[in-house]
C-alpha cells in the first residue's frame, strides 16, 4: 500500500485541513500519515474561526515520526509561521514527490499567514515542490500580481510561480470569473492545459481546495501521470461538492466519500 503524508493544519469541523487530506487518501486506497501544524476551531456562538499554532518541537517530533518509514508522496497545507515553513523544508526527504497547497486563508476566515510566511513559501518550500495548487487569490499573491481577473492573468501568474522552481503549477479557478463555468489551469513550464467544468450551485463547498490537492497527491503516490492525476482530482472534487452537506449553522462541507460511495447514498436516500 502506498504511504502518503500530510503536514497541515487541523480543521476541527472536519471539512478541510488534514482531516480532508486523510479522508481523501483513504478513498484513494492509500495509507495516510499526518503532522499537525496548527488547530483551526470555530466559535459556535459567532461562526468565527480561530487559529492556534502548535509548538515547533511538537511539529518536529511528528515529522520525524512520519519519516521513520518509507513515504511515497507528501502534501503540505497550512504552515502558519515562517519558522514552521523553514522547519518543514529542512525535514523533507529528497526524491519524494511534494505537493505544496499554499494555504493563505480559508473560507470565511481572515488570512492565516502574512507576508513573511508568503516570502518563505516562495523562497524555500516551493522550489522543492513537484506541484503547487493555489487558488486564484493565492496565485495572485504568490506571483505578486494582485487580483487575477482573466485567464490571461492566470497564465501570467502560473509562469511567475513556476520561476520560483516548482515544476507544475495548477491554479484553481473557482467561480470568480463566471458563475456558470469554472476553469482550472495547469502549467508544466512549457505548456498550458485547460480544465473547464460546470460550476456547482451549492454553498456547501468548504474543504474543496484541500481535497483537490490531497487527491492529486494520492494519485501521484500511486504513479498516475500528472495530467491523469489532475483530471481524476477534478472529478473527485466535483462529486464531493455535488453531495456536500451542511455541517453546522455557519458552514457546509464537501463529502469526501462521494466519488466512491455517492451512488449508494443516493440510492439509499431514494428508498427512504
Amino acid at each position: 500500500m502506498k504511504k502518503v503524508a500530510t503536514i497541515a493544519g487541523s480543521d476541527a469541523t472536519g471539512g478541510g485541513g488534514l482531516e480532508a487530506d486523510l479522508k481523501t487518501f483513504q478513498e484513494f486506497g492509500t495509507f495516510g500519515l499526518a503532522a499537525i501544524t496548527s488547530i483551526v476551531t470555530l466559535d459556535p456562538e459567532t461562526g468565527n474561526h480561530h487559529l492556534k499554532k502548535l509548538p515547533i518541537e511538537w511539529i518536529q517530533e511528528q515529522i520525524a515520526s512520519i519519516f521513520a518509514g518509507p513515504i511515497d508522496a507528501i502534501k503540505t497545507g497550512l504552515l502558519p509561521s515562517e519558522e514552521i515553513i523553514y522547519l518543514v523544508t529542512e525535514q523533507l526527504p529528497e526524491n519524494i514527490p511534494l505537493l505544496v497547497d499554499p494555504v493563505i486563508g480559508g473560507k470565511g476566515t481572515k488570512d492565516f499567514i502574512q507576508n513573511e510566511q508568503v516570502q518563505a513559501l516562495q523562497k524555500v518550500l516551493l522550489p522543492q515542490a513537484l506541484i503547487t495548487t493555489p487558488n486564484l487569490r493565492e496565485a495572485g499573491i504568490l506571483a505578486e500580481l494582485g487580483d487575477l481577473t482573466s485567464e490571461k492573468q492566470m497564465q501570467q501568474a502560473a509562469k511567475k510561480i513556476a520561476l520560483l522552481g516548482v515544476n507544475h503549477v495548477v491554479i484553481k479557478g473557482g467561480a470568480r470569473f463566471d458563475d456558470k463555468q469554472t476553469l482550472d489551469l495547469h502549467y508544466d513550464g512549457r505548456n498550458f492545459y485547460r480544465y473547464p467544468h460546470p460550476v456547482i450551485a451549492t454553498p456547501y463547498n468548504h474543504g474543496a481546495g484541500c481535497t483537490f490537492a490531497a487527491a492529486i497527491t494520492a494519485a501521484i503516490a500511486k504513479n498516475y501521470p500528472i495530467e491523469q492525476a489532475i483530471k481524476l482530482a477534478i472529478a473527485f472534487v466535483q462529486a464531493a461538492i455535488t453531495l456536500g452537506e451542511k455541517i453546522n449553522p455557519y458552514v457546509g462541507h464537501v463529502w469526501h466519500g462521494a466519488y466512491t460511495h455517492g451512488e449508494k447514498r443516493l440510492e439509499y436516500t431514494d428508498e427512504q
